[in-house]
């Protein structure tokens, strides 16, 4: 019996050995499997962070078609007339033409029936006016400022030494503008070979200075 174990041992722990081997190579493949997994909580937080970017591009785009949308109608609103504006200024521009084709002499020695003839003319006028300005159609009043290419549309020169060069000294047609656009640009004469302005001469000094 004594020779049967002795025999067999060497054999036993061995099997022993391998037995222990192999239960340990399980046990780090399972810790590994483990380790390699991803922590539940980590994934939340991830999630999270995506879902909240999410929510913020959401809430700025809606944001964005929001001030969009009342920009949109505020232009309708304001603008909405603008052809009907425009037909109107025709209107204008005839009693306007009506009344500059009576002659001062004429005005003067007017009968009480001509007189008041031509201030009902000039009273439409002026009521045709308020109502486009009511609707926010306003008249440019160009005379004395610089030519702006924007509002004004330039038709002639006049020579003029008494003025800025580029100054509005003369309108042909009135302009309007409706809301923050142009209507009608005003056509006006400018004048030529004036003075320099005030800012031009300064930068020549300026410029003489810094050479």
């Amino acid at each position: 019996m004594t020779d049967e174990t002795t025999k067999n041992g060497p054999d036993a722990t061995a099997a022993d050995a391998a037995a222990d081997a192999a239960a340990n190579v399980e046990t780090d493949t399972a810790e590994r499997g483990e380790a390699s997994q991803p922590d539940p909580l980590e994934l939340l937080k991830a999630e999270n962070s995506e879902l909240r970017d999410r929510y913020l591009r959401l809430a700025a785009e809606m944001d964005n078609l929001r001030r969009r949308t009342e920009r949109e109608v505020k232009d309708a609103k304001s603008y909405s007339v603008a052809g009907f504006a425009r037909d109107m200024l025709a209107v204008s521009d005839n009693l306007r033409r009506a009344l500059d084709a009576i002659p001062p002499e004429v005005k003067a020695a007017a009968d009480a029936g001509l007189t008041t003839l031509i201030e009902g003319v000039e009273m439409t006028e002026r009521a045709m006016l308020s109502a486009l300005e009511r609707h926010g159609v306003r008249k440019l009043e160009p005379v004395g400022q610089k030519f702006d290419p924007n509002f004004h549309q330039a038709m002639f020169e006049v020579p003029n030494p008494e003025v800025p060069n580029n100054t509005v000294v003369q309108v042909v047609q009135a302009g309007f503008t409706i809301g923050e656009r142009v209507l009608r640009p005003a056509m006006v004469g400018v004048a030529k070979g004036g003075p320099k302005p005030v800012e031009a001469e300064a930068n020549s000094v300026f410029d003489e200075k810094d050479a």
